[in-house]
């Protein structure tokens, strides 16, 4: 099963996610879109999922059909990528308002904190297979 993620091309801070993703990411079963690339905003519209600038705030994880975004999305990775990292994934009791209203701080501030990339990030030959395309 493959689970897909559709993230903000230019943030470091989601470059970074996406690198400790494939780090941690035995299986292989994690793809990756920026969702600023035409493959991205394919997948997004597919989904119903609005494809403005403004979406870019959040993590988009699409697995056999369903959608995760924000603190869920965030969660998702945490639990299919196995082992310890299903501890934090635990967080998914917290009230949903609360874990959001955490994602959309961090989101809203990732430029300041963690700034940011004119490109998207350009996968190594090696890592190439898991990115749907780059733009």
């Amino acid at each position: 099963m493959k689970t897909l993620v559709l993230f903000d091309g230019v943030c470091n801070l989601c470059n970074g996610t996406v690198q400790f993703i494939i780090r941690h990411d035995k299986a292989g079963c994690f793809q990756f879109a920026s969702q600023q690339s035409e493959a991205g905003q394919r997948i997004l519209q597919q989904h119903g999922i609005p494809t403005e600038a403004a979406l870019a705030d959040s993590v988009v994880v699409i697995e056999e059909g369903r959608v995760w975004l924000e603190s869920d999305a965030a969660l998702h990775i945490l639990y299919r990528l196995g082992g310890v990292w299903r501890i934090p994934a635990l967080l998914r009791w917290v009230p949903k308002g609360l874990r959001d209203w955490v994602y959309r701080w961090v989101a809203q501030n990732r430029y300041r904190i963690f700034g940011r990339r004119e490109s998207c990030l350009v996968p190594t030959p090696e890592l190439q297979k898991r990115f749907l395309d780059t733009a």
